[in-house]
C-alpha cells in the first residue's frame, strides 16, 4: 500500500511525556496509520532525519474570532507549531447577536482585545445571528489550521437582555432560562463549553465594565446548566487579577461547575511582588479538585506584557498632549520632530491626561519595562530596565524611554512585564508549569493587535525554557507534553495531541538545534488596513494538519485543511 505522507526517520516525541524514539511516522486521510519501521512508501516523504517528530501543538487561549472569518491563516500561532486553536475566550466575540447590537459588541472586543473597530467594521460580513449561525461562517471559510470555539458570555447577555445586559442590570428569571436554552443549542451546535470574565481591565472601547462583569452565581449557574444540556464542555473564566483577592469570585464559578458537572479553567497570573495571591487561588484549585473537580489554572510561560512603540497603540508618552500634536505624523516626521531639542524638552516636561486605553497604567513602569532585542529576551535582567538604566546614565527614567523610543529609526520596541515576572525572574513560573493542576494558554492570538504579541510562547517553550535557560530547564517530553496532550485533555479534544496510531495527524517537524524567535515585527494586512504585530521564527521544517503540510522551513504552503472543530472529541480506539 501506499500512504499519504511517510515522516522518515524523525526522533518521535510522543506528547505524552514518554522517552522520545526514532521512528517513521505514516499517515492516510488525516490520521496516523503506522509508528515505527514503516515499510510502505509514501505518496509524500520528509527525511527527518535528526529532527524531532512532534504532535502539533493547541493554544486554548486564542481570539481568532474574526480573523478566522477575513483572513485564512491563523498567523502568528500557526508559524509556531499551533495546529488547534481555541477561540471565544474572556467572554467576547461576535455572536449570538443582533443586527442592532453590531455597535455594542465592536465596542467590546475594540476595548478588551485592542482589535480597531474599522478593522471588525471591514473585515465582519456578519452573516449570522446566533451561534450556531457563527459557527456555520467560520467552518464555510478555509484556513490552515483547525480551530474551536466557546460561546462568549458578553454577547450571550446583551442577545437576551439587550440594553439591560450591557448595563449589567441582574438577569431576571425569565433571563436565565433563555440563557440556558441558547447555551444548550451552542453546545448542539459544536461549542466547547462557554467563556466568561470578571476582569476589572477588561473595559470596553467606551470605558465602560464588559457586560459579564456583575454576573452573579444563578447566571453562571443557568449557562452552566445550558452546557450540561448540550452534552457538556469546559467553563473558561478570567477573575479580576488587579485586585489580587481571587477568592470570592472563583468560589462562585468553582461552586457552579461543581453543582453542575462540569471542568473549569481559569486565567492566573504571578504577581511581580507584594502578597502572593496566586498561592491563594492554588489552594482553591487543590481543594476543588480533592473534592472531585476538575481545574486547571492557566498560565503563560513568559511575563504577561506590553509591547510599547511608537508605530503601535501605547508608548509611554501616549496620553501627552504635546506628543499627541504629534502622533498622526507618519513615523519619519514625528521622529525627526522628537529629536528637535525643543520637542524634546515641551514632551518631558508636559502632565499626561487621564483619558486613555486602561492598560496604559504600565507605560511608565520604569523597572519593568525593558528595549526588546532581536531575538527578544523575555527573560530580561533587572539591570536591563529602564528605570535601572536612567540609572546608570544619571538621567530620568523618562528621559531614557524617549531615547531609546527614537533607536532604529523609530521603529524600536519595549517590553512591559506586567506580570509573572516575580523578582525580576521566571523562577516562579518554572515551578508552576510543572504542576498537575496547571495548563499552558493566554497567547491571545488575534487580539491586542497593537500592543501584544504573545502567540508565539510554543517556540519560547523549547528554546527558552528547554535549551536555553541556564536553570530550571524543561526535558524536550516534557515541554511537548505541555504543548500537546495536556490542553487537548483540558479542551475535551482527546482526538488529538498524541503521535500514535489512529490519532489526527496533526504534527510538526523541528530542528531544535536552528530553532529561533525573532522579534516582532509590523504588518499591515489586516481588513481596511489596519496593522498588528506578527512573529516569526525559524526551525520549523514542517507543521502538518490532517496530513497536509501547511508550512515549509517558515514559508506556508497552498495548503488550507483547517476545519472547525465541532464539540469535543473522543480519544480513537485502538
Amino acid at each position: 500500500m501506499t500512504y499519504d505522507l511517510v515522516i522518515r526517520g524523525g526522533t518521535v516525541v510522543d506528547g505524552l511525556g514518554g522517552e522520545p524514539f526514532t521512528a517513521d511516522v505514516a499517515v492516510t486521510d488525516g490520521i496516523i496509520r503506522e509508528v515505527g519501521a514503516v515499510g510502505s512508501a509514501g505518496a509524500r516523504e520528509i527525511d527527518a532525519t535528526g529532527l524531532l517528530v512532534t504532535p502539533g501543538f493547541v493554544d486554548l487561549h486564542t481570539h481568532y474570532d474574526g480573523q478566522a472569518i477575513w483572513s485564512d491563516r491563523l498567523t502568528p500561532s500557526s508559524a509556531h507549531g499551533v495546529t488547534t486553536a481555541v477561540m471565544g475566550n474572556c467572554g467576547v466575540g461576535f455572536a449570538p447577536c443582533r443586527p442592532a447590537d453590531h455597535d455594542v459588541l465592536v465596542d467590546v472586543m475594540a476595548g478588551v482585545e485592542d482589535i480597531p473597530g474599522v478593522v471588525m467594521v471591514d473585515g465582519l460580513p456578519w452573516q449570522w445571528e446566533t451561534f450556531p449561525e457563527f459557527l456555520d461562517a467560520v467552518a464555510s471559510r478555509q484556513r490552515d489550521i483547525d480551530v474551536a470555539a466557546f460561546l462568549p458570555h458578553s454577547p450571550l447577555r446583551v442577545y437576551v437582555m439587550g440594553r439591560r445586559g450591557v448595563d449589567r442590570e441582574p438577569a431576571t428569571d425569565e433571563d436565565l432560562a433563555m440563557m440556558r436554552k441558547l447555551a444548550a443549542e451552542a453546545v448542539h451546535a459544536g461549542a466547547l463549553g462557554f467563556a466568561s470574565s470578571r476582569f476589572t481591565l477588561h473595559k470596553t472601547e467606551s470605558g465602560q465594565p464588559i457586560p459579564s462583569y456583575n454576573a452573579d452565581y444563578a447566571e453562571i449557574e443557568a449557562i452552566a446548566r445550558g452546557v450540561q444540556d448540550g452534552g457538556g464542555g469546559l467553563i473558561q473564566f478570567v477573575p479580576d487579577l488587579v485586585a489580587g483577592d481571587y477568592e470570592p469570585v472563583l468560589q462562585t464559578v468553582f461552586d457552579a461547575a461543581a453543582d453542575v458537572g462540569l471542568p473549569v479553567t481559569f486565567t492566573l497570573a504571578v504577581g511581580n511582588a507584594g502578597d502572593p495571591f496566586f498561592l491563594d487561588a492554588l489552594t482553591m484549585v487543590e481543594k476543588a479538585n480533592a473534592n472531585g473537580g476538575d481545574i486547571t489554572a492557566q498560565i503563560f510561560p513568559r511575563p504577561i506584557g506590553l509591547v510599547l512603540g511608537l508605530e503601535l497603540s501605547g508608548n509611554p508618552f501616549v496620553m501627552y498632549p504635546s506628543y499627541r500634536e504629534i502622533a498622526a505624523l507618519p513615523l519619519a516626521e514625528r521622529v525627526a520632530e522628537m529629536r528637535k531639542p525643543e520637542v524634546r524638552e515641551r514632551i518631558l516636561n508636559d502632565t499626561p491626561a487621564s483619558d486613555g486605553h486602561p492598560l496604559m497604567f504600565a507605560a511608565q513602569a520604569w523597572n519593568y519595562m525593558f528595549p526588546l532585542t532581536d531575538p527578544p529576551n523575555y527573560e530580561p535582567s533587572p539591570s536591563d530596565s529602564i528605570g535601572a538604566r536612567a540609572r546608570a546614565r544619571g538621567v530620568s527614567p523618562l528621559e531614557e524611554a524617549y531615547d531609546r523610543l527614537l533607536d532604529d529609526d523609530g521603529h524600536a520596541m519595549l517590553l512591559v512585564t506586567l506580570a509573572n515576572f516575580r523578582d525580576g525572574t521566571l523562577d516562579t513560573v518554572a515551578e508552576l508549569i510543572r504542576r498537575d493542576d496547571v495548563v499552558l494558554g493566554l497567547g491571545d492570538g488575534g487580539a491586542h493587535y497593537g500592543m501584544i504579541c504573545d502567540a508565539s510562547f510554543p517556540t519560547y517553550m523549547l528554546t527558552h525554557w528547554v535549551r536555553d535557560r541556564p536553570s530550571g530547564r524543561l526535558t524536550v517530553p516534557e515541554a511537548v507534553r505541555e504543548l500537546t496532550s495536556v490542553p487537548a485533555r483540558v479542551a475535551g479534544l482527546g482526538d488529538r495531541g498524541r503521535i500514535a496510531v489512529g490519532y489526527k495527524a496533526d504534527l510538526n517537524v523541528i530542528d531544535a538545534d536552528t530553532l529561533r524567535l525573532h522579534r516582532p515585527v509590523i504588518v499591515k494586512d489586516l481588513p481596511g488596513g489596519g496593522r498588528r504585530l506578527d512573529q516569526t521564527a525559524d526551525g520549523y521544517v514542517a507543521t502538518i494538519v490532517s496530513g497536509e503540510v501547511i508550512a515549509e522551513n517558515g514559508e506556508p504552503t497552498d495548503a488550507r485543511p483547517g476545519a472547525l472543530i465541532r464539540g469535543r472529541r473522543p480519544a480513537p480506539v485502538a
